[in-house]
């Protein structure tokens, strides 16, 4: 992994451009589902702002293109980051479990994430695939039966309130924590950060550079 240098101290890179690029696309993607799936749900909120058929058209095209910033980011070698980072994901210790279910109470050296980082990211990756197919059965529902479009429909209204209360989580913990905010903005992390909260990750970034 490449090192860079910066004031005052050694700093690692954590993010690529590609990744934070990606990031945003999908933050603003969710940001636009949720505000326009507000008004389709609660139906005393339509036409505040627009006609119910264009707040439709706009929730419509936004979960079209949702898993297309994701999907890019991992072809050719401008993924070759967000590739390392998704088997992150899916690597978990025991010590990465007892983590999470004890809620940082116990101590261990952890990788590039954090269990409930690594929690978040598959969070994400799961609904993005829940809500497209979901939606996709509620746009296009008159070629599938009516079983299927009733399931579709308490699925995507559940995972609707979940995404919107764990954004919530997110922002607020992103907001508390300034350093690994930042890393998705200018994409680097001082090396005492690295090393007090990834300490995994900076040894082994140190040991490649």
């Amino acid at each position: 992994m490449t090192l860079t240098f910066a004031e005052p101290g050694l700093r690692l890179l954590r993010f690529d451009g590609v990744q934070r690029v990606v990031h945003w696309l999908n933050a603003a993607l969710f940001g636009v589902l949720i505000f326009t799936g507000i008004p389709l749900y609660f139906g005393s909120f339509f036409g505040v702002l627009f006609p119910r058929h264009e707040i439709q058209e706009i929730h419509l095209w936004s979960g079209l293109f949702l898993p297309l910033p994701i999907l890019v980011s991992l072809l050719g070698p401008w993924g070759r980051r967000m590739r390392r980072d998704m088997h992150r994901f899916a690597y978990w210790s025991r010590a990465e479990v007892r983590w999470l279910f004890t809620l940082g109470r116990e101590q261990t050296n952890l990788d590039k994430f954090n269990p409930g980082q690594k929690a978040n990211a598959l969070f994400f990756g799961a609904v993005i695939i829940i809500m497209w197919a979901t939606g996709y059965i509620l746009q296009w529902f008159r070629f599938f039966p009516v079983s299927w479009r009733e399931g579709a429909t308490l699925t995507h209204d559940f995972f609707a309130f979940a995404i919107f209360v764990v954004v919530v989580g997110h922002i607020a913990m992103a907001l508390t924590h300034f350093e690994s905010m930042s890393s998705m903005l200018k994409g680097s992390v001082s090396r005492e950060w690295a090393q007090r909260h990834a300490r995994e990750w900076a040894d082994e970034s140190e040991s490649a550079h």
